[in-house]
């Protein structure tokens, strides 16, 4: 008689199976580095360390890692030096996956609720009960009809993962919603209009001579913090001349505090400020004469008569000079300067205007010359070809996608008026992480029945009435493509490189295990997850071409894991760099709330630690100091200096910032770099669950963020486009940070030496 993929999975102990049930051999040392351990037998003691290649999925930047592993047991974590987007880097965060796999909260198996919605007692179940009970409720909701009214919602997801959630809810007839708190969809949408590119590009950081960035704090964690490093050390200290920086940005963020110069700016200028650096050098006929015509629609100069220096800096609305202006104009196209490279993004794109900031922005390279260059912007070709099986021309093989704002904002409203009959989720909070005016608590308490199928009780998966615990990626099969990639094709292959911690199952064998009992094997057809990646292995086989050699199958597979992926540095896109013409209108940024009652722009801004706060759960993201305040485990808020001395608050005293949607509490941390209109809040804490070192700390400033301002064009959130204010309570707590009890308050000059005036936090 045939296995049930249930059956299979409970004998084989989980996904990860295929990594510890074949046969043995000892690794040469030569392969020390980046080892499979699929030839290696599940008892092997030897008291030597044996380093495994994997995915870091600890965000989504997709870098390559090798685990160090010693008699079962994964004891660090470190850049896999063959990987094609880290080169043997790693951050903070990818440091910290051992923590989420030991962790102490982990969900252990299958839990049932007991009690109403808002109860928080679970029952732990077996396996075959959880299964025969999401399997019964899911079969009668589609024997009734109403498939439809179901939702998966995920985080966003790629590669063989990505493609199995959506064949598995089509199949179903449910809806896919990939949730994640600060999407990029504003720069896609610039990226598309600027440059025709469906993929973000690879900003060559390394080789360019002069860079200039807009709101993009690439250094902090910006869409791919060590890449993005990698690239700017050796700006700065490799072979050729150091490269000259300039960051403008409405923070003063660890990006800015590298940068040769910081340029202050109102929130949502950028792309004004952008076009009328444009202006200047069309006007002084330093750029390149054809872009130019390209992007004004063959008008040149006379559409960009509204943006020179002297209108732009106005009034001083926009917080920059026009002298600084024609500074920044004629810096970035000097002819010593060439390769110059521009960025933007972050703040930059969070107001209504986002998508005309970011292409004002990068139109600018155009003008440059630098586009499909060295030094500049290299467009990334198209992930390889896999059609058949998982993907169509429709659907391809790719990188994750999130689904834009309006698109989740629909499925909590659906929630909310009672059309969704049951939610699966998997490690997605919306709960957390929407805008508090939305309600998303009381939206998901509406839905009948959900599943949760994440490894920790966040603040959504704490409704769930049942929860399958997923596995984490060191126990877990999975591939990926980078975005932005290297500037070649480039896929990741994440193993298990331990068996599973607890009696976990990975999410690919859930839902292909809930496929074949639902009556949906047509469609989906493998055993095992490993079997979709081997499936899309031998398809990059086919290909005959990149990094991965072996005659057979068997041989290429377990190159294939050795080295981590499978990339080809010799492909390259082969798109026009030619310019289009970008639109000139819509550059006035809409902020909620007036200025007379709510004074200040709210700036949240990602930890370099717990990030958007998917990782609040581990504690040494917790304990990471924040590079320009040291502080850690909190809320803080950055005030300026003299704002705070003038409204008699000190270090410590707790506020309560309050918008048009709504109000949290954070304490405050003055701060000398902070512009007077500015209030910087870290985003990720305020979690009301998520285990023991994320729940009940600090706030999150997202929750404070007016929902219905959106960018015009996308409809993704704004969220640097909300003003608030400041209201003592007359409460008091220490900020822990790492820098102590003295903080410098002020800075001067005495014949010429620098005298730097030290006091106490209480002076």
């Amino acid at each position: 008689m045939a296995f049930s993929r249930r059956q299979f999975l409970k004998l084989a102990g989980g996904s990860a199976a295929g990594a510890a049930v074949l046969a043995a051999c000892r690794p040469a040392v030569r392969e020390f580095i980046a080892q499979s351990p699929v030839l290696l037998p599940e008892d092997l003691v030897t008291g030597v360390d044996n380093w495994y290649a994997t995915l870091c999925q600890q965000c989504s930047s997709g870098c390559g890692i090798q685990v160090r592993v010693i008699e079962g047991r994964a004891k660090k974590v470190e850049g896999n030096p063959l990987h094609p987007i880290n080169a043997g880097k790693l951050c903070v965060r990818g440091q910290a996956g051992v923590q989420a796999l030991y962790h102490p909260d982990r969900i252990r198996r299958p839990m049932r609720k007991t009690g109403g919605r808002d109860s928080l007692k679970f029952v732990e179940i077996s396996w075959d009960e959880a299964l025969d009970e999401v399997v019964g409720r899911l079969s009668q909701i589609k024997a009734d009809g109403a498939a439809a009214n179901a939702i998966v919602m995920t985080e966003p997801l790629g590669g063989h993962l990505g493609a199995l959630v959506s064949r598995f809810a089509s199949a179903y007839g449910a809806g896919h919603v990939a949730y994640e708190p600060i999407d990029q969809a504003v720069l896609k949408a610039a990226i598309r209009g600027v440059f025709g590119q469906d993929s973000l590009p690879f900003f060559d950081i390394a080789n360019s001579r002069y860079l200039l960035s807009f709101g993009a704090d690439f250094l902090g964690g910006w869409i791919s913090q060590v890449q993005h490093s990698r690239g700017y050390g050796e700006f700065r200290q490799g072979d050729g001349p150091r490269g000259s920086f300039t960051h403008v940005d409405s923070r003063f963020s660890m990006t800015a505090a590298n940068a040769d110069r910081w340029v202050p700016i109102r929130p949502g200028w950028e792309g004004k400020l952008a076009l009328s650096i444009a202006y200047v050098i069309i006007r002084e006929d330093l750029g390149d004469a054809g872009a130019a015509d390209d992007l004004t629609g063959g008008r040149g100069l006379d559409a960009l008569a509204a943006f020179r220096p002297d209108r732009v800096a106005g009034d001083g609305r926009s917080g920059v000079t026009a002298e600084r202006i024609e500074e920044l104009a004629l810096e970035f196209a000097a002819p010593d300067h060439q390769p110059a490279l521009a960025i933007g993004g972050g703040t930059a794109g969070a107001h209504t205007n986002g998508v005309f900031n970011l292409s004002a922005i990068y139109a600018l390279n155009h003008l440059v010359g630098n586009v499909g260059k060295p030094g500049g912007v290299i467009f990334n070709p198209a992930a390889p070809d896999l059609r058949g099986s998982l993907f169509t021309n429709d659907a391809p093989f790719g990188p994750a996608k999130a689904d834009a704002f309006p698109d989740v904002r629909a499925a909590v409203d659906r929630m909310r008026s009672g059309q969704v009959s049951v939610l699966l989720v998997h490690n997605a909070n919306p709960v957390h992480g929407l805008p508090a005016a939305l309600n998303a608590r009381e939206a998901v308490r509406q839905v009948p029945y959900i599943v949760s199928l994440s490894s920790f009780l966040d603040d959504t998966s704490l409704l769930a009435d049942l929860v399958l615990p997923s596995s984490v990626p060191m126990e877990d099969w999975a591939d990926g493509v980078a975005e932005p990639g290297p500037g070649h094709q480039a896929v990741g292959f994440q193993q298990p490189v331990v068996r599973p911690f607890q009696e976990t199952r990975g999410f690919g064998d859930i839902l292909l295990t809930l496929a074949q009992e639902l009556g949906m094997e047509a469609a989906l057809p493998w055993e095992t997850f490993r079997d979709v990646l081997t499936d899309g292995a031998q398809r990059l086989q086919g290909l005959n071409r990149g990094n991965v050699t072996g005659a057979s199958f068997g041989a290429y597979w377990n190159d294939l894991l050795r080295q981590g992926g499978w990339w080809d540095s010799r492909s390259r896109s082969t798109a026009s760099t030619r310019a289009s013409a970008i639109s000139l209108q819509g550059g006035d940024a809409d902020l909620s709330g007036s200025q007379g009652d709510y004074p200040f722009n709210l700036v949240p801004f990602e930890s370099i630690g717990i990030g958007d706060g998917r990782g609040a759960h581990l504690p040494w993201l917790q304990a990471t100091p924040d590079p320009m305040t040291t502080a850690t485990w909190a809320t803080w808020v950055e005030v300026n200096q003299k704002i705070a001395k003038e409204m008699d608050l000190r270090e410590g005293d707790v506020v309560t910032i309050e918008s048009p949607a709504g109000s949290i509490e954070a304490a405050v941390y003055p701060n000398m770099a902070t512009p007077p209109w500015v209030l910087g809040i870290p985003m990720g804490q305020g979690h009301k669950a998520f285990g023991r070192y994320a729940e009940g700390r600090g706030s999150n400033p997202l929750a404070v963020v007016d929902p219905d301002k959106t960018d015009r064009e996308t409809g993704a959130l704004a969220w640097a486009a909300t003003r608030v204010r400041m209201v003592p309570t007359g409460r008091r707590i220490r900020i822990p940070k790492m820098e102590g009890t003295v903080l410098p308050i002020d800075f001067g000059f005495a014949s010429g030496n620098r005298v730097i005036k030290i006091a106490s936090k209480d002076e």
